[in-house]
């Protein structure tokens, strides 16, 4: 089976990876060549200069770049992958973006007798490095099952949410739950080092009960030590939270928290956080 992978970021460059070390002849494509040219070198495999000509012949075709903008520049136009697709061919996008995005690219790969699924993943640039990422995957069921052995090269979790669209609409979930226990752990680290209690020791007393959580397991030391240039970065977060209560607000429906973590990451950015992790939170805490 040949591959075809398009955007070779801090997410894509190692999933591209484990597709060529598990056997699958793949050929890459990068808006920064040199990129491509870099991961040539360290995997094997090929790189195309076009997103047309990465597509072309390829049996599954993934892509995993920034934001709606990027995808379109990656599927549209004369050197956009749906120039080349052969019918029967998987499409699968792997970028966080929209759920209406979803179902318009799910529209016309079906109009080119392929199918596409929307899989959006979670686990972050540590989970994409270790093959362990989680797919929320809406579109085709029947091409979700063809493509289960690809996705398990980096994904250890594949669930199917619904139709095209639904795999955005469950990764906008997950983001909306995370900033919540972000800023829960921020707060709560804030009152213990104010107290002069001992970070680890809390950690130990608190983390198996009620209160556990993987942002406490793997993000309160670097929190406390103010170490965050790392994981996932609050400008993307505010991306996807900007999805998140769009879709709601579509809904009718009011996501106060969800509004309010928002506007935090937004001071984090004009502290000059752009680019660090969503842990965060509490750098802006400790600076009021």
């Amino acid at each position: 089976m040949k591959c075809a992978f398009i955007g070779l970021g801090v997410m894509g460059y190692p999933m591209a990876g484990h597709l060529q070390a598990k056997g699958y002849a793949t050929t890459v494509y990068n808006r920064t060549q040199e990129k491509a040219e870099q991961w040539v070198e360290e995997h094997g495999g090929k790189l195309a200069e076009t997103p047309r000509e990465v597509a072309a012949g390829a049996d599954v075709v993934l892509v995993c770049v920034g934001n709606d903008d990027d995808v379109r520049s990656v599927f549209y136009g004369d050197d956009g992958l749906l120039a080349s697709i052969a019918e029967n061919t998987i499409v699968i996008d792997h970028t966080t973006a929209s759920a209406e995005l979803a179902r318009e690219l799910a529209e016309e790969v079906h109009n080119r007798i392929a199918v596409f699924l929307d899989a959006p993943v979670s686990g972050g640039q540590q989970g994409a490095q270790n093959g362990v990422l989680t797919a929320m995957i809406g579109g085709d069921e029947e091409a979700f099952n063809d493509a289960q052995d690809v996705l398990a090269c980096y994904c250890k979790t594949r669930e199917y949410m619904g139709p095209a669209g639904h795999g955005q609409l469950a990764k906008m979930v997950n983001q909306i739950c995370i900033a919540g226990v972000v800023q829960g752990l921020a707060e709560g680290l804030q009152l213990a080092r104010k107290v002069g209690l001992d970070a680890d020791t809390l950690i130990r007393a608190i983390s198996q009960g009620a209160a556990g959580s993987w942002q406490m397991q793997n993000r309160y030391q670097t929190m406390w030590q103010g170490h965050y240039e790392h994981g996932f970065a609050v400008d993307w977060m505010r991306k996807d939270l900007k999805f998140a209560l769009a879709e709601a607000d579509r809904n009718g429906l009011s996501m106060p928290l969800t509004a309010l973590v928002d506007q935090f990451y937004a001071e984090v950015q004009q502290m000059g956080g752009g680019r660090w992790d969503t842990s965060s939170l509490l750098a802006r805490l400790e600076k009021k």
